[in-house]
């Protein structure tokens, strides 16, 4: 776990939050990742910054609360000794003791740096403070079908957590593969009839070219006839987003993925953003939070706990699921197990550790 916790999640870009969370000036949040602490901040300047959550006096961590807004100064006050910094660069402003040692140079004791970058209204930080952001390789299952989901300005209408007893690695696992969907998942199975089949795309089976004139949607793919959206009624109450085309309406649902951080989910009226963040070796955190066009948030005939309550059943059941799997896990005779054809995405993912971990 410590060996991951340096190489996977210390070598990648993650997930912090959506830019709307850090608007204001002052404005943070705080990333904890196994023991490194992250602080991302809109400075006084109005930038986005990232520094290691740590003061440079002793090492007490700067801000103590996972999101809140700085003081009236605008620094980055140590709640310990009351060292302040500087929001924009992190430079030292100013100790609390009545004389400083002799050679003291305030500039040598800047915040460490990290990496922050934007992207479609998301905000990402990278531990090395030199890491170059480039799109094409941030997305291991890349956001082609993305091009007219509006998420820069898309805004989050809610937001849930919850915390798994399993390795976050188990979790990525069970989302890449759909051969546990018809026992786990019944009600999303009668929503995408092609997830009945156990299989996430229609050519996962050798014989998917004799179907390709079919069109029962459990073999061409997307939802069930008559629905819209993943809802509990399929209904997207009359706020299919304008800009998706009848390509992407089709589709039904479809997915990107960073690793190790975030998958996001794009639907007919919204789009879900899953960060996962390891709390432990077997302890998970899963934040989702569901974006909606300002037009649809500001309907108050649109209800949004049609669309949120179907999606917080799908991932409370993978969450009993991934419990079940890290809990046997621990058999003393199981070295190994072994993947079938249709989990090629967990080959994948599995491939992407292997080379990951060795840094």
């Amino acid at each position: 776990h410590a060996r991951e916790m340096a190489t996977l999640w210390g070598n990648n870009w993650l997930y912090v939050a959506r830019t709307e969370a850090l608007a204001e000036p002052g404005t943070f949040r705080v990333l904890s990742i196994g023991n490194q602490n992250y602080l991302v901040l809109r400075s006084h300047q109005g930038n986005l910054r990232g520094f290691h959550n740590t003061c440079r006096h002793r090492g007490s961590l700067l801000c103590d609360k996972k999101e809140g807004r700085l003081g009236h100064s605008g620094r980055i006050v140590c709640p310990y000794h009351q060292w302040a910094y500087d929001s924009e660069d992190g430079a030292l402003l100013r100790t609390s003791s009545f004389t400083e040692p002799e050679g003291f140079n305030r500039s040598s004791y800047r915040l460490f740096r990290v990496a922050v970058a934007e992207w479609q209204g998301c905000v990402f930080l990278h531990p090395d403070p030199t890491a170059a952001w480039n799109i094409d390789t941030l997305f291991q299952r890349p956001t082609d079908n993305f091009g007219n989901f509006p998420l820069e300005s898309m805004r989050i209408g809610h937001r849930w957590r919850t915390e798994m007893a399993c390795n976050w690695k188990t979790f990525w696992e069970n989302f890449n593969e759909c051969l546990h969907c018809p026992a786990v998942h019944p009600e999303l199975t009668h929503l995408v009839p092609l997830y009945s089949r156990r299989i996430v795309d229609p050519t996962d089976v050798p014989d998917w070219a004799d179907h390709t004139e079919r069109k029962d949607p459990r073999y061409r793919g997307g939802l069930r006839d008559g629905a819209e959206t993943w809802s509990i009624d399929g209904s997207a109450q009359g706020h299919v987003i304008p800009s998706l085309t009848p390509e992407d309406l089709a589709r039904g649902q479809t997915y990107a993925s960073t690793w190790p951080s975030l998958f996001v989910a794009g639907y007919a009226d919204h789009v879900r953003l899953c960060s996962v963040r390891p709390v432990a070796p077997e302890r998970t955190e899963l934040v989702a939070e569901w974006l909606f066009s300002p037009e649809t948030l500001e309907d108050p005939g649109y209800d949004r706990t049609n669309v949120v309550d179907f999606a917080v059943r799908v991932m409370e059941q993978d969450a009993r699921a991934c419990e079940l799997n890290q809990r046997g896990l621990h058999a003393v005779p199981l070295e190994s197990g072994v993947l079938m054809p249709e989990e090629y995405l967990v080959k994948r993912f599995q491939d992407w550790v292997r080379t990951g971990v060795q840094g």
